[in-house]
């Protein structure tokens, strides 16, 4: 009986994809359970390379079944699109579970996330304008729509209207657009709802059978720790919570089904989006990192923007393993780094006159911090293609015990590439 979390330790970008692709051989279940379309986990395999958005990473496995929980947001274009995309490329039929009660991204969200970041300008928070902030404001605020209600064309109507009644002022008056009706809504709503249908259940009992019959259960996580809203950097972050700790509320488990929480870190720092970032490189050595980074460089699976990369950062790692209350950490793109001579590695902020190791400040301080920085010792190798922890260079083994110890928390895998054997398991 294994319920195990992939969560990312840090602003997100970690490799939390490959980390679920790989384990998702093993499990019966993937369950996506926060967050939505704003993300993508990048996974390569035998089909190709495939950006997922919406879909959890077990959907090329045809004996997975894959589930979208109760604490996601629903973005139903993403997420058939990605589907069809699938099947377009040989990838088996996946199988897909959508709980009854998860809620939908609407166009209006999208709408609003755009012209909000519009508006700001040069003050915004970097948003990837899927509609993630005004779709949770609704949740929370008690306007948005169910995955059940798309069903039921009356209440369906009757929601939209309740939720359009405030935003047609603001669209009106702040930002001088026209009016929109909740009839013009529904055509497209009620068709999505019949191309999901065979896919709508009560996830929730599904999954609990499934955790009393002791079947293997993986949670998915979305971004990383300090994209959390109420831990993270914000207000440059996300609206969802991205810690372990939601898993279960988000998925529909007990809340003392999980046993393994993995904190994905990446041998170096990444993220994509606005907010502190002590750790950034600028220039031609950012520009180096990036270009070298991942598959096919440091850009966005989402954005497709160019990722802010920087050094290791121990500080913010091992506050986000923290955070994530980690049981043992992943180590991904530990191959990229085998260009360099000497590895700069962040072990410290110089904040206010003061070097500050063990606490991760608040991001009024974060945004005044800079590095203190060692230099460990390169490998000049290509381990892409090296299998066993104890093959690899003594000095690229010295980096993974250095992470190890500056987290506090065991290194149970290293990744040197983005294939699924491309994982070391120590």
């Amino acid at each position: 009986m294994t319920v195990t979390a992939i969560v990312g330790a840090n602003w997100g970008d970690e490799g939390k994809g490959k980390m679920t692709d790989a384990l998702a051989a093993k499990s019966s279940f993937v369950v996506r359970y926060q967050g939505g379309s704003n993300a993508g986990h990048t996974i390569i395999n035998s089909y190709g390379k495939f950006a997922l958005h919406m879909l959890p990473s077990g959907v090329f496995y045809p004996a997975i079944t894959n589930v979208i929980g109760p604490g996601t947001a629903l973005d139903i274009d993403v997420l058939l699109r990605e589907r069809d995309e699938l099947l377009s490329r040989g990838v088996p039929e996946p199988r897909i579970r959508i709980s009854e009660r998860a809620q939908v991204v609407l166009p209006i969200h999208r709408l609003f996330d755009e012209l909000e970041e519009t508006r700001l300008g040069e003050k915004s928070f970097g948003s990837t304008k899927r509609g993630i902030a005004p779709f949770y404001a609704d949740k929370y605020a008690k306007l948005g729509v169910q995955v059940a209600d798309l069903f039921e064309e009356e209440r369906l109507l009757k929601r939209l209207e309740q939720s359009l009644a405030a935003k047609n002022i603001v669209l009106e008056q702040l930002y001088n657009r026209k009016p929109i009706h909740a009839s013009e809504l529904l055509p497209e709503l009620r068709s999505q709802a019949e191309k999901l249908r065979p896919y709508v259940c009560d996830t929730s009992s599904l999954l609990h059978d499934a955790y009393r019959n002791g079947e293997t259960i993986l949670l998915e996580g979305q971004l990383g720790a300090l994209r959390d809203p109420d831990h993270g950097i914000y207000p440059y972050s996300t609206s969802s919570s991205t810690l372990a700790g939601f898993a279960p509320v988000g998925a529909g488990l007990p809340p003392y089904a999980i046993t393994r929480i993995i904190a994905v870190v990446k041998a170096y720092s990444s993220c994509v989006g606005a907010g502190p970032f002590v750790s950034e490189l600028m220039g031609e050595e950012a520009d180096q990192l990036r270009r070298l980074g991942g598959d096919a460089g440091e850009f966005g699976a989402t954005t497709g923007r160019p990722r802010r990369v920087g050094w290791f950062d121990a500080v913010a790692t091992r506050y986000g393993c923290m955070l994530q209350g980690a049981t043992e950490a992943a180590l991904t793109n530990l191959d990229v780094l085998g260009y360099l001579e000497e590895i700069p590695v962040c072990v410290g902020y110089e904040l206010d006159g003061r070097i500050v190791k063990d606490s991760f400040p608040v991001t009024g301080k974060l945004q005044e911090a800079k590095p203190v920085l060692e230099r460990l010792p390169g490998w000049r190798f290509d381990i892409s293609h090296i299998r066993r922890f104890e093959d690899l260079p003594e000095s690229a083994q010295q980096y993974v015990r250095f992470v190890e110890a500056s987290i506090g928390v065991k290194v149970g895998s290293v990744s040197v590439g983005p294939k699924r054997e491309q994982l070391i398991t120590l």
